[in-house]
């Protein structure tokens, strides 16, 4: 057990809402497999995982990502399928940070190049992989500045 366990074993409430788990610079089989145990982990005491696969742009915590191949700036449909099928295994409580030209740091308008639509497809993808009717199976979350305004980004 740890402090987060303890803390719900007292009160029965989590001590935290979510915990975020960055793997992006992971391969895709390593990240899913570390994030199936955080989310065993969560689970217990109902906590939602944030998982960030694929690759963000630009520079944060040491790690520069600026001079990337710009398609590896946006998660595969395959990739999100593989995250989700691993982890709704576990429970329904996790989000997914796909990428979709999202990038750290503030840039000029026109520097970032954000594709939304990306996300459109990775939710057809899933929906079609479960056979659902469900319009959007996956929680996503947003992750990087991408350029946003101030004020602005929602």
């Amino acid at each position: 057990p740890d402090a987060r366990e303890d803390f719900f074993r007292a009160r029965g409430e989590p001590l935290f809402s979510s915990h975020m788990i960055d793997l992006s610079e992971d391969p895709l089989e390593e990240n899913i497999a570390t994030s199936v145990e955080y989310m065993k982990r969560c689970a217990k005491v109902n906590i939602l995982l944030e998982v960030e696969l694929g690759i963000t742009g630009g520079e944060e915590d040491g790690v520069d990502n600026s001079d990337v191949d710009k398609d590896a700036l946006y998660t595969k449909p395959e990739e999100v399928w593989e995250v989700y099928k691993a982890l709704a295994a576990v429970g329904p409580m996790f989000t997914i940070a796909a990428a979709f030209g999202n990038v750290h740091g503030v840039y000029k308008p026109g520097n970032v190049v954000l594709k939304p639509e990306k996300l459109e497809q990775h939710q057809a993808y899933i929906r079609d992989q479960l056979k659902s009717s469900e319009k959007n199976p996956v929680f996503f979350v947003f992750h990087g500045g991408s350029g946003s305004p101030p004020g602005g980004g929602c």
